[in-house]
């Protein structure tokens, strides 16, 4: 079976996780903590990196940096995943919708300032599947409103917006290190700011917002939201290679546009001018009146050819738990539904090799010409 993808870890993990356990720095202390949340947030080139357990709590912390709560609206992408509506919820705080773009798959901008209220405390831009969101015209909404701009850079490793790295725009980023994500620490995730005040607030917010003048005495209700050294040792690892990691995936991209792009009824991610697409996962739409057969059954032959594919998120305003909670009725958003419905992402692993694209493309070639 071919991956839809897998972690590669062939540098010095096992060195540095080992050199963990046998100094006993295996907590959420430890020299690997600091290492990692500095050489992540200067890649970012970000003044201050605060590293935390996973990438919705990341998301979670920036929201309690920027102090949303109660009563306070969020601006979110209808086409993401579930982890950035639970963030927002968990503040009190309510998501507000906007349709996706029918080539980026990202946040629809030119439909984002219908939707700002005196409520609206901030847009959280997604970089859907590694392509970044058109920020310029969120950021004169932002400064118009006056309200913050809040990146969600879990799946944007390395992207680039008019050649500035994503996560270094908005006000603050999440980013997460699952192990399918660019660079990897099994789970975790990362708060990266030049706002040195966020940064304290994160940092404190992070570790059960201890006094900064007394341990144990805490000024408000805080998280434990800590990474663990053992973890950072894996991403201190990663990070030599987290540019080879981004250049092989655009190299597969491209393979895969190549290999597949006389194939009717498929419709392939792009790479506007002013970005840089990192191809986190690379997804393609299936028009079954084209192809022949629909997205399900696309992927369903390609398991049986031992290839694993993985659908698109499902639509926020269609998931049953948010609807239970009185969100998105009778909230239509045409392009995120079509995108929910039509597609897949097929094997996207830094590690892929020339043959596996090959096999894949050749078994999707197969199937549509049958």
């Amino acid at each position: 079976m071919i991956p839809v993808c897998e972690p590669t870890l062939t540098g010095k993990e096992l060195e540095y996780v080992t050199e963990c356990l046998t100094t006993n720095w295996i907590s959420s202390r430890g020299r690997f903590l600091e290492e990692f949340q500095d050489q992540f947030a200067e890649y970012c080139s970000c003044k201050y990196g605060i590293a935390t357990t996973n990438g919705t709590t990341a998301l979670h912390l920036a929201l309690a940096a920027l102090e949303i709560g109660e009563g306070d609206e969020v601006i979110v992408p209808a086409f993401t995943m579930a982890a950035c509506i639970d963030a927002i919820m968990y503040t009190g705080a309510k998501p507000v919708l906007v349709d996706a773009t029918v080539d980026t798959w990202s946040m629809d901008v030119s439909k984002v300032e219908e939707k700002i209220s005196s409520k609206t405390k901030a847009i959280m831009a997604v970089h859907i599947y590694g392509h970044p969101c058109d920020m310029d015209h969120l950021a004169q909404l932002a400064k118009r409103y006056n309200i913050a701009i809040l990146e969600d850079a879990a799946e944007a490793h390395g992207a680039e917006y008019k050649g500035q790295k994503i996560g270094s725009i908005g006000d603050i980023s999440a980013f997460s290190f699952y192990a399918n994500k660019i660079i990897t620490t099994g789970e975790g995730g990362m708060v990266v700011t030049n706002n040195e005040e966020l940064a304290d607030r994160a940092r404190r917010l992070a570790d059960l917002a201890h006094s900064p003048d007394q341990r144990f005495v805490h000024t408000e209700v805080g998280f434990n939201y800590r990474m663990t050294n053992m973890q950072a040792a894996l991403g201190v690892a990663q990070m030599t290679a987290i540019d080879e990691f981004v250049e092989a995936r655009r190299t597969h991209a491209h393979s895969y546009n190549q290999q597949l792009q006389e194939v009717p009824g498929l419709t392939f991610p792009v790479e506007k001018s002013w970005a840089k697409n990192v191809y986190w996962m690379y997804g393609i739409l299936v028009d079954e009146a084209v192809f022949g057969i629909s997205r399900d059954e696309l992927m369903a032959s390609l398991r049986e050819k031992g290839i694993e594919t993985r659908a698109f998120f499902y639509p926020m305003h269609q998931q049953p738990g948010f609807q239970d909670q009185g969100l998105f009725h009778q909230e239509e958003y045409p392009v995120a539904e079509k995108l929910g419905m039509t597609g897949l992402y097929l094997p996207s692993s830094s590690g892929l090799t020339e043959s596996q694209i090959a096999e894949v493309c050749a078994a999707v070639v197969d199937i549509a010409e049958q």
